[in-house]
């Protein structure tokens, strides 16, 4: 071969090296952190992200592949919660997938940047996470768990299910910037079913345990808990407590339900973990939080238990019966 010929061949084969490079490139693996305020191994809700973490699956986003997840499993503790978030922060994750009234918060002001994507609010708008829920703006999103006036409607179903009612009490942790909203709605409704609320802050089991017997001592006293992390992770205790001192209950998180409470009115939350997969998705292919709009469910679901309700000494009327979407014998 003359020596042009060579040099000419040889400078072919390097030119086309830098589109080898590029070719042989492994895909960037994207991170994807998960904020949850309950006990490591928690079945409700380690079905839930298990819910959530198979949709982004079927996305196309496979774990140990193109995405690895980021969990933190914080429990109940703000500290540990604070400790936890600047952490994952610190990581810089591509978006973090996160719930609780009091955990959003703490995310929102460690990262204004970092998309995080909710899959249950109270009132995103009220508490000031999103400009609106058409056009959030910054950097959350996801799906609200309620629309207020739900509220209404399920102390509407306390009353039914116990007609002598006179006072409910509604609680909840002050601590949840929710908690707001939630007092209005129920003083709201209250007054049009002729029923005192009355408004009962706690931090933990010891101030329910208080409280209850307190209302126990009344007659025809009837208990709403909202949505919260803290009652939540307390269910069995206070599906106990609730049934030895006799008082009808109603919870809006379904979960209450798989431990005896007499009934429940909400979201699918699990449907809600599933969607936002969807919202997740598409961040990670290039759109913003800030242009995903935070969506509102579409069907409650209202769950009865009969054995619990007869332990009440309670019938259950037809009508409840007939739309509700599970009834446990």
């Amino acid at each position: 071969m003359r020596r042009r010929d060579f040099i000419t061949l040889l400078l072919g084969i390097i030119s086309t090296w830098p589109l080898v490079a590029r070719a042989q490139q492994p895909t960037p693996v994207r991170r994807v952190g998960i904020v949850m305020p309950f006990l490591r191994g928690e079945a409700e809700q380690s079905e839930r992200v298990l819910a959530f973490r198979k949709e982004l699956a079927r996305l196309g986003w496979t774990d140990g592949g193109n995405v690895r997840f980021d969990e933190r499993w914080t429990t109940d503790n703000m500290e540990i919660v604070r400790a936890e978030a600047a952490n994952l922060i610190a990581s810089k994750p591509d978006v973090i997938f996160a719930i609780g009234g009091r955990v959003i918060p703490v995310l929102m002001q460690l990262s204004r940047a970092i998309p995080i994507v909710v899959p249950g609010a109270g009132d995103p708008v009220g508490v000031g996470w999103v400009g609106s829920l058409a056009h959030p703006g910054g950097n959350v999103t996801g799906f609200a768990m309620l629309e207020l006036s739900i509220l209404g409607k399920s102390l509407e179903i306390l009353k039914q299910l116990a007609p002598g009612i006179v006072r409910v009490a509604l609680i909840y942790n002050p601590d949840n910037p929710n908690s707001v909203f939630y007092r209005r709605a129920v003083e709201s409704a209250s007054g049009q079913l002729a029923v005192e609320s009355v408004a009962v802050p706690i931090h933990g089991f010891v101030d329910i345990e208080r409280a209850v017997a307190t209302l126990a001592e009344r007659p025809n006293a009837g208990i709403f808990f909202p949505a919260d992390v803290t009652t939540t992770s307390l269910r069995n205790k206070i599906v106990d407590l609730v049934a030895r001192h006799r008082v009808p209950a109603l919870y809006s998180e379904p979960a209450f339900m798989k431990v005896g409470a007499l009934a429940s009115y909400g979201a699918d939350r699990t449907e809600l973990y599933r969607r936002s997969a969807e919202y997740v998705d598409r961040i990670l292919r290039g759109e913003k939080a800030g242009d995903l709009p935070f969506q509102q469910p579409t069907k409650y679901e209202l769950k009865l238990n009969l054995k619990t309700a007869k332990a009440l000494g309670l019938v259950i009327p037809q009508n409840l019966l007939a739309v509700a979407d599970e009834v446990i014998e």
